[in-house]
């Protein structure tokens, strides 16, 4: 899973991130509000850790930005020293999922990451076993995908690829994230298979204008799946 963290106390920072990937996770830190804000637009992460008292902004505007221009259900903990129940209100209806207290217990929160994540995972299961999105229909079983009707050859990773980033629909997905959830393969390996496979996608899918969406490139970073409106 992949974890971006906020927390504005360096040593910590750096302990709970390696911790984290001990823990078999992927993990970056970030010490203000304004480089977790850059840094969760233009990159994707599966789950964010976020502290409250930040010496830029307040965890729960940062929280505010997320849910506001990110626009998808990524599962927020927050992870603070503050443990008043006016806070813990406060965090859960600025959108946080979860809320734990400092001093962090790493078996503690490693649980509360899986198990957001099997909630998460459950809520995709329990959807339609059929996807559509546009003149898209994705059979999820079947492993198909047929565009106005007519049947795609695609391989199996074309097909996984392209549920997910049906699924991602409006969401920057970073090439490193990619790798991890498609190939399920290190970030640290050539980036360049996924560009190799999406500029196929976007040939044997038909990702344009005239059929509402277009993958956009966005430089240095990733791959988006938007859909265009007439």
């Amino acid at each position: 899973m992949r974890i971006g963290l906020l927390e504005d106390e360096v040593e910590q920072a750096r302990n709970l991130s390696a911790s984290l990937v001990e823990k078999g996770h992927a993990c970056e830190f970030f010490h203000t509000g304004q480089s977790f804000l850059y840094a969760v637009t233009h990159n994707s992460y599966d789950l964010l850790i976020m502290d409250w008292q930040l010496p830029d902004m307040e965890g729960t505007d940062a929280l505010r930005d997320v849910r506001k221009e990110l626009n998808w259900k990524i599962p927020v903990i927050f992870l603070t020293q503050r443990d008043s129940e006016e806070d813990i209100i406060t965090a859960l209806e600025a959108g946080a999922d979860d809320y734990l207290v400092k001093p962090a217990r790493i078996g503690e929160l490693v649980a509360r990451i899986n198990a957001l994540s099997r909630r998460t995972s459950t809520e995709d299961d329990q959807k339609d076993d059929q996807l559509i999105q546009g003149p898209f229909t994705i059979d999820l079983h079947a492993r198909t995908i047929h565009c106005h009707g007519e049947s795609l050859a695609l391989t199996d990773k074309d097909f996984d690829l392209a549920v997910f980033m049906f699924q991602n629909v409006g969401r920057l997905l970073s090439r490193n994230h990619l790798l991890e959830r498609v190939w399920g393969v290190s970030s640290d390996l050539n980036t360049r298979t996924v560009d190799t496979h999406v500029s196929r996608l976007r040939r044997k899918l038909g990702v344009k204008p005239e059929n509402g969406f277009r993958i956009k490139t966005i430089y240095q970073h990733g791959y988006r799946l938007e859909a265009v409106t007439s």
